[in-house]
């Protein structure tokens, strides 16, 4: 028996537009917060349009890195963070932490638990909850635009080969 093959689903700039104005009446009844961190890569740019709707200037970055083999915690191990926000950035804030999508919810948890330390009150938001792949039972993102079992490619992480140099694609005939 072979396990079915994982959906994609490739999203326009329209679809991100529409997955933001799903967010903000959701951010809007809880708001305002005084920064975000926007993990990267992925929270960079969906980040950088929430900011701009909701007039946040105090904005922040987490990189994170999970090891790629952890013998014995497996998917559990704790991260390393490459790049996070000094505590003085944090403290006292109501803090929107946000990525592109909450898969196993390793990253969103690292970095609103690291946050939490801080003195912070993260919230964390993401365009897509995938409920069937995260590890936690018990936590979910605090506000989401849409619930997915896909595989979500946001027009952002597009290979643009020759049209990023303001190049066209040559024909195929």
């Amino acid at each position: 028996m072979s396990e079915r093959p994982e959906r994609h689903i490739v999203l326009t700039w329209e679809d991100i537009d529409k997955l933001v104005d799903t967010l903000l009446p959701q951010l809007r009844a809880v708001g305002p917060f005084d920064g975000m961190i926007m993990i990267t890569r992925g929270g960079v740019i969906p980040g950088g349009m929430l900011a701009e709707v909701l007039d946040n200037t105090h904005l922040l970055t987490a990189a994170v890195d999970f090891p790629a083999k952890a013998e014995s915690a497996g998917l559990m191990a704790w991260p390393s963070f490459l790049q996070f926000p000094e505590d003085s950035l944090l403290v006292g804030r109501r803090i929107l932490i946000v990525d592109d999508v909450w898969g196993s919810g390793r990253t969103s948890i690292a970095v609103r638990e690291r946050a939490q330390a801080a003195g912070a009150t993260p919230f964390t938001c993401v365009l897509h909850y995938n409920p069937y792949r995260s590890l936690f039972t018990k936590a979910r993102p605090d506000f989401y635009g849409a619930i997915t079992d896909a595989y979500i490619v946001y027009p952002w992480e597009i290979d643009r080969g020759l049209r990023g140099l303001g190049m066209s694609m040559p024909d195929a005939n």
